[in-house]
């Protein structure tokens, strides 16, 4: 079952909107969960937020745990004179999920306009790119007087709910507000305990519309080793890899990156030395990974991901008992690191 600790936090982290190139309500908040905790910080240009933590030794290898802040989302791009607004996607958008469903459009204040998705009776097909949202405006004035502006955020509401006494929890955004939720957890365990190399923890920005944060990123903090946290689709429904409960994806091979055997071999060590679940997944998709293990003359890179049903919707569902064994695998695979495993993950 998931703490309560834990749930106040994934549902803070998700209920607040940020899609691709509008993430600064999550490095907001960052930023203040990493104050708190006492850490430097470290930013790129396009907005990406990160914590570190400095080793003791000299010389240190610098390890990067990557997290993506944005969600999938829409964009409001004009507005008709009887106040309905079109809009396009950012992201890989589910068209189906925003025909008639609730919409929150924020304005450049902070406040969260509610609408919903139409599709005209002679329109055959389901394209979010051809639905007028409705706020509720009857002219465009009104919608400009109520703070509507043109690149205006759009995602789809999506109440967070426990379910099953806490076993699975149902909400928008847990791609990747896991990983980011998850980032913030090592961050509090390492906090007091010395490490062999420095380590830097945080969010990137614009993965869901091509990796853009993490070359930027990758560019700024140079590190040796990345694991990039993300969430992944389950496809057990399909007959396929991805199962929700059965443990930490171990990410052999996608669309972005086919992964290091060494690290995969470390990943499988860790789960199996902290005793929990993983499986092997391969995916049409791509994380941030695909463009980290790309910096310079290429970078180790992994991915340590759990699965969740209903990905890039806004009823997204994941499962304890995979937050927790991504947790305790990584916690156990970060204090596997020193200079002897790095020699050996470096050798050709």
């Amino acid at each position: 079952m998931f703490l309560k600790s834990e749930i106040k936090l994934l549902e803070n982290v998700c209920n607040l909107c940020g899609v691709s190139g509008q993430e600064h309500y999550v490095a907001a908040f960052l930023k203040k969960e990493y104050e708190k905790l006492g850490f430097e910080l470290l930013y790129d240009n396009l907005g990406s937020i990160y914590a570190y933590k400095k080793s003791k030794v000299s010389n240190p290898k610098k390890v990067l745990i990557d997290a993506h802040m944005d969600e999938i989302g829409l964009m409001c791009i004009s507005i008709d004179s009887n106040g309905l607004i079109k809009a396009a996607r950012v992201g890989g958008v589910n068209d189906e999920t925003f025909y008639g469903n609730r919409v929150v459009l924020v304005t450049r204040d902070g406040k969260k306009l509610v609408g919903v998705g139409n599709i005209s009776s002679s329109n055959s097909s389901i394209d979010v790119t051809k639905m007028k949202f409705d706020f509720g405006f009857k002219n465009e004035k009104e919608a400009y007087d109520a703070g509507v502006y043109i690149g205006a955020m759009m995602v789809g509401i999506g109440e967070f709910v426990v379910l099953n006494n806490g076993q699975r929890l149902l909400s928008k955004a847990f791609d990747d507000r896991y990983g980011i939720t998850l980032g913030l957890e090592i961050l509090k365990f390492f906090k007091n305990k010395d490490l062999p190399y420095d380590l830097y923890v945080g969010g990137s920005v614009q993965e869901e519309v091509g990796l853009r944060g993490a070359k930027t990123i990758s560019n700024v903090i140079k590190p040796d080793l990345a694991i990039c946290l993300d969430c992944s689709p389950a496809r057990e429904l399909d007959g396929d890899q991805g199962a929700l409960g059965q443990g930490v994806l171990i990410r052999y091979f996608d669309r972005s990156m086919i992964a290091f055997p060494k690290l995969l071999q470390l990943q499988e060590k860790a789960c199996q030395k902290a005793k929990v679940k993983y499986q092997y997944f391969q995916s049409p998709g791509g994380t941030n990974a695909g463009q980290v293990h790309l910096y310079g003359d290429g970078v180790l890179t992994l991915t340590h991901c759990i699965c969740a049903r209903n990905l890039h919707t806004p009823s997204t569902i994941i499962d304890a008992d995979d937050y927790h064994a991504a947790k305790k695998s990584l916690i156990c695979l970060l204090k596997m690191l020193n200079d002897k495993t790095f020699a050996k993950l470096s050798k050709n």
